[in-house]
This record gives structure tokens, C-alpha cells and sequence, in this order.
């Protein structure tokens, strides 16, 4: 009988685990951290909120898998300046972006998600990013003159002479059975579903 090893077992898994994700470009970093702060020290999401690189690390080591639970991995933004910055070659952004998978896959943090539902739609959809409609208030509100380009955009591009940003409809077709094949349709199925419950 072979006998599988839990995570909480050893606290290292938890950082093996996270080594051998396929987001995680840095090798083994995280086992080399030494604490030094340096992530922390010019990490603008930690000078804006208590979000804490250094802190973030130290529960993967310690196997501290309650990290996936807290509200603070969701205040990384990805700026990757933690990941330039190491002296030992950790990425803590990265390991944070791996920890939300882990979070999701156990249906944390849906809430966190549910305004970003329409960059999913979009692909769906189109097979482009586009951005959420419940965001155009805010643009509209930071970036003058944003609502009319947006508009406007497709003769923009005309005058320009660049090529429609639209993909055909084969391009759509192949992106939406790829997304659909992977599981992303059903992942984004069950957090919409999640949402509808709150409501």
C-alpha cells in the first residue's frame, strides 16, 4: 500500500508544491529566502496596505497553508518589483499569483474575482481582453476624453490604417473550445454561480 504524504506532514512540501507549479520561474528560490526584507522593503502594494512579501514566504516555508485564506494575497498587483529585487532569486509574486490558484481550485476567494467576470466573457466571446462595462464609470471618471476614443475607436484605427482588433470568427471558435476544453469555462461557470448565491 503506498501511503501519500499530506502537505501539513512536513512543512516543506508546501514550498515543493509551489517550486514545482508551472507559474513558478524561479527555480528554488523560495527554500533559498533568508528574510532579508528586501521584497517587502520596495513592494508598493506593502507601502499602501498590509500586504507583506516577506510574510508571505515565511508561511510557505513554515507550511502554513491558512496564507491561501488571508485577504492580503490579493492586494499583490504583479508590479514584479519583489521579483527583481531578490538577492537569493525568489519571486514572491509569483508564488503569491500560484497561491491564488490554490485558493481558487479550493473555492477561496471567489468574492475577490467577481467583478473581473467580464475580462473572462470577453474571451469568450471575442478571444480579446476587454475591459468589464462596470468599470467604464471609473475610466471615464480618471481618464478624460477616454469614453469618446473608446467610442470612436474602430475609425481610429481606420484613419490609422491598422487592422480591426476584432479576431474572425474562427480565431473565436478556437479560443472558446480551448478555454472550454482546460476548464477555464467551468471554473468561471462555478464563481459566477457563487456570485448569483451572495446576491
Amino acid at each position: 500500500m503506498t501511503f501519500k504524504q499530506k502537505i501539513n506532514d512536513s512543512p516543506i512540501d508546501f514550498a515543493i508544491e509551489i517550486i514545482n507549479d508551472v507559474k513558478n520561474s524561479k527555480d528554488e528560490g523560495v527554500l533559498k529566502c533568508v528574510q532579508c526584507g528586501m521584497c517587502t522593503s520596495t513592494c508598493p502594494a506593502a507601502h499602501h496596505s498590509d500586504y507583506n512579501p516577506r510574510d508571505i514566504i515565511e508561511k510557505v516555508l513554515a507550511g502554513d497553508e491558512s496564507i491561501i485564506s488571508e485577504e492580503n494575497i490579493w492586494n499583490c498587483f504583479y508590479c514584479y518589483t519583489c521579483h527583481s529585487v531578490c538577492p537569493v532569486g525568489n519571486s514572491v509574486c509569483e508564488v503569491n499569483q500560484i497561491l491564488k490558484q490554490i485558493a481558487i481550485a479550493k473555492e477561496i476567494g471567489y468574492d475577490k474575482l467577481y467583478e473581473y467576470l467580464g475580462f473572462a466573457d470577453s474571451y469568450f466571446t471575442a478571444a480579446i481582453g476587454a475591459i468589464p462595462e462596470r468599470f467604464f464609470p471609473d475610466i471615464g471618471q480618471d481618464v478624460p476624453g477616454w469614453w469618446n476614443f473608446r467610442q470612436n475607436l474602430e475609425e481610429i484605427r481606420n484613419e490609422l490604417e491598422l487592422d480591426s482588433l476584432m479576431p474572425s470568427k474562427e480565431v473565436i471558435d478556437e479560443v472558446s473550445k480551448i478555454l472550454t476544453i482546460t476548464g477555464f469555462k467551468s471554473k468561471i461557470e462555478r464563481i459566477r454561480a457563487s456570485e448569483e448565491v451572495e446576491k
